[in-house]
């Protein structure tokens, strides 16, 4: 099984935005819902996004939620995630992550593995 790749991440100012865009191959990808996951320096990994296979139904941590939006693309193998009026507490290592059953839609966090390399965020204060 091929690991998703994750793009995007960088230095930006607070108040700033970016785009992290997931990439996953395989036929199978729109079959499985997908999230984005984070882990700052000395913190452990913790939920930021999920989105249903057919994205239907989307779930944010309570820290992101009005700021960050998760979106995907089945046609691309694509899944991103927006990322407006950024923190400083926003600063670290993003993960994009699949759910490890097909059409399943329960979201929930420990249900998601085959991480990719991640992609660094780094918000200025």
């Amino acid at each position: 099984q091929v690991q998703p790749v994750e793009s995007g991440g960088g230095l930006v100012q607070a108040g700033g935005s970016l785009r992290l865009s997931c990439a996953a191959s395989g036929r199978t990808f729109s079959s499985y819902a997908m999230a984005w996951f984070r882990q700052a320096p000395g913190k452990e990994r913790e939920f930021v996004a999920a989105v249903t296979w057919n994205a239907g139904r989307k779930s944010y941590a309570d820290s992101v939620k009005g700021r960050f939006t998760i979106s995907r693309d089945n046609v691309k193998n694509t899944v991103y995630l927006q990322m407006n009026s950024l923190e400083p507490e926003d600063t670290a290592v993003y993960y994009c992550a699949r759910e490890s059953v097909p059409y399943r839609a329960t979201m929930t966090p420990q249900n998601f593995g085959s991480w990719g390399q991640g992609t660094q965020v780094t918000v200025s204060s």
